[in-house]
């Protein structure tokens, strides 16, 4: 029961998560923020969760190298894409950061040692499929080509590493992991914002800043604070590779919605493609509903 409510809840905060551009945009939009927007937004959810951080001391203490380091990583990846999203469009960002099924399924496979299901395979080809016909939607090579795409990319790849680690050494509460989480994104933030940002501060006009406060709270309490507790709770449970394979709920709530908000494009090929990483969740799954039929 555990693992199906873990399942669950996996695929609604990637819903969730298909909607983060539209607050993170709205803040860049009345701050003109860039990299700065993201920095905040993870500014204020290591402020947040710092109490229950302080609570759970004794037990981050006790936690190996290894397992603060995977969760550090982690949080380094989600800066990576946050900023990927304000830097290109929506659906290209999320799909190249939901590559990390294969590198997720390397890892389980020839590093860890774990048995992965055939079906899994079939899988993550179709999933690849869809994203191919995604990236090259407008007739050119399906590759990365704008910034926000290669941090994207590099996002996806590294999540996928401290996904693993995370699955495997760490063992303190979700509230305090997410902690460490922010705080190895707020580092990564920080290291960002001269090569991305340059020299020139954030700009907020007067009659803005109640707004800017107000998205930069919301997006670091609910994205960056509550839901990743959650996140942190459910992933614990599940195989890295299933997580983001269920977590693919983003890939299709955010190209449609960055197509209904912000006119991105998203015409036949892209819609196939689409339906392709969702047929690649059902396939991943398919065998586990089969057997739970069969009890």
């Amino acid at each position: 029961m555990s693992d199906r409510i873990a399942a669950l809840s996996v695929v609604a905060l990637g819903a969730l998560w298909g909607v983060y551009w539209l607050p993170l945009r709205e803040l860049d939009a009345v701050a003109t923020a860039g990299p700065w927007a993201t920095f905040a937004v993870v500014a204020i959810a290591c402020l947040g969760l710092a109490p229950f951080a302080w609570a759970g001391r004794h037990r981050l203490r006790q936690a190996s190298p290894r397992s603060l380091g995977s969760i550090a990583l982690g949080g380094a990846s989600f800066v990576l894409y946050s900023n990927g999203l304000l830097f290109g469009d929506v659906a290209p960002v999320i799909l190249l950061f939901y590559l990390t099924p294969v590198w997720s399924t390397l890892i389980a496979r020839f590093w860890l040692g774990w048995p992965i299901a055939g079906w899994r395979y079939v899988a993550i080809l179709v999933g690849l499929l869809g994203m191919a016909l995604v990236l090259g939607a407008d007739g050119g090579l399906p590759v990365p080509r704008s910034l926000g795409d290669w941090l994207g990319l590099i996002s996806g790849i590294l999540w996928s590493i401290a996904a693993t680690g995370i699955r495997v050494h760490v063992r303190t509460h979700a509230a305090e992991t997410n902690f460490i989480f922010c705080a190895g994104g707020l580092l990564m933030a920080a290291l960002l914002l001269l090569p991305l940002a340059g020299e020139s501060p954030p700009a907020v006009a007067t009659d803005d800043l109640a707004r800017a406060i107000g998205w930069a709270v919301l997006i670091g309490g609910g994205w960056w604070g509550a839901s990743l507790v959650a996140f942190m709770w459910a992933s614990k449970r599940l195989e890295p590779a299933r997580v983001g394979i269920l977590l693919m709920t983003e890939v299709i709530v955010g190209a449609i919605s960055a197509a209904l908000l912000a006119d991105e494009p998203f015409g036949v090929v892209m819609g196939i493609g689409a339906a392709l990483v969702i047929g690649a969740g059902v396939l991943e799954t398919l065998p586990l509903r089969l057997r739970s039929l069969r009890r």
